[in-house]
């Protein structure tokens, strides 16, 4: 009986994956880059991963799937794999945030210790290089690079201003300026650049904006502690979709391309504590922009907003996303899709509590 188990279990397990034959697995923990790239049998390294979509030759989308644990990028990655039109290559965590057991620890953790590996406008440094139509990031956390030789840092570029469709949601930018710096989290040339759900945490600038830009949204995201700018926006177009959105403690809120007044229209929103609003860049740096015409439609300026912190007892499971106290968690900007469910204070202090102390 125990041999036919096996079996069946063996026979399943094929299916899912000629099922799932468009997919990549990959771990860098388990993996090995010898392996086929299979569930049961995980590659280790992105390289390896983007290589074996080469032999994709289907009719689906192609979906590489990131286990739990710490990538370290020695040099960029480029996703140039060109898919079918309508097709999509998607880079997404195995547990993603509103999966039931997801928590902190299984959210892969991209960091860079590259040196300057793009020479495109200025030397700096590159995590992701999106250089192909209809690319797709889903539940990864890019914390900044490493390499003290390095200045600007950018976990996610897309150089070439021709490409369309770059969805990027459910993902941690979380900077250091001291330590491990992220000059832009977001670096987007080109049409479609969609992103939804993530935080940006201590960035110097959280989206850069420049050519051919149209078919813009930024949606459910908080934007926190950009030293310069939460966004730099380049000639405005009318795909334009800004809702739902936490901006706060930031330097600058928005700046624009010099000589320009685009109409912009910002939704439903918390924007507070800002040292400047609304500005423009030139060739001597930024400047203050009194002259708006924007629209704000039920946007607040002002509320204490209250990010659910590290405390003793490490990462808690919504850090970084408004604690329950506080200003604009109505908006539902954040890491989860799905709203977090208030919980009993008894329950927070139950699950936080070490397990050789007693719970009440």
């Amino acid at each position: 009986m125990h041999k036919v188990t096996q079996l069946l279990l063996i026979i399943l397990l094929s299916c899912g994956q000629r099922l799932n034959a468009q997919t990549v697995y990959l771990d860098v923990s388990k993996g090995d880059d010898r392996n086929a790239g299979t569930a049961l049998a995980p590659v280790a390294s992105f390289d390896k991963a983007i290589s074996l979509t080469g032999n994709f030759s289907g009719k689906d989308s192609i979906v590489i799937k990131v286990q739990p644990g710490l990538y370290v990028l020695r040099d960029k990655i480029t996703l140039d794999k060109q898919v079918s039109e309508n097709l999509w290559l998607t880079i997404e965590a195995a547990v993603m945030p509103d999966d039931p057991d997801w928590k902190p620890e299984k959210m892969p953790v991209i960091q860079s210790v590259s040196e300057n590996n793009s020479q495109t406008q200025f030397p700096h440094a590159v995590g992701f290089l999106i250089a192909a139509n209809r690319v797709r990031i889903q539940g990864l956390k890019f914390v900044g690079n490493t390499n003290p030789e390095i200045r600007y840092y950018y976990p996610v570029t897309r150089e070439n201003e021709t490409l369309n469709g770059l969805e990027v949601s459910q993902c941690y930018f979380i900077g250091e300026r001291n330590s491990s710096p992220i000059q832009g989290a977001i670096w987007a040339h080109g049409a479609g650049t969609h992103v939804d759900h993530c935080i940006f945490y201590g960035a110097k600038n959280a989206l850069l904006l420049f050519k051919s830009i149209k078919d813009f949204s930024l949606t459910n995201s908080i934007i926190y502690g950009a030293y310069e700018a939460a966004v730099w926006f380049g000639p405005f177009t009318s795909d334009f979709k800004f809702s739902n959105n936490i901006v706060s403690n930031c330097t600058y809120f928005w700046l624009r391309e010099e000589n320009t007044f685009p109409k912009y229209t910002f939704r439903n929103s918390l924007f507070t504590d800002m040292k400047g609003f609304m500005g423009y860049y030139s060739k001597s740096g930024s400047i203050p922009a009194n002259k708006n015409e924007h629209t704000e439609i039920d946007v607040r300026r002002s509320g204490n907003l209250i990010l659910s912190a590290v405390e003793t007892n490490g990462l808690p499971r919504d850090y970084l996303n408004p604690a329950s106290e506080s200003d604009g968690r109505e908006l539902n900007a954040g890491i989860f899709k799905s709203k977090i469910k208030e919980r009993k204070v008894h329950e927070i202090f139950n699950q936080n509590l070490p397990d050789n102390i007693s719970k009440p």
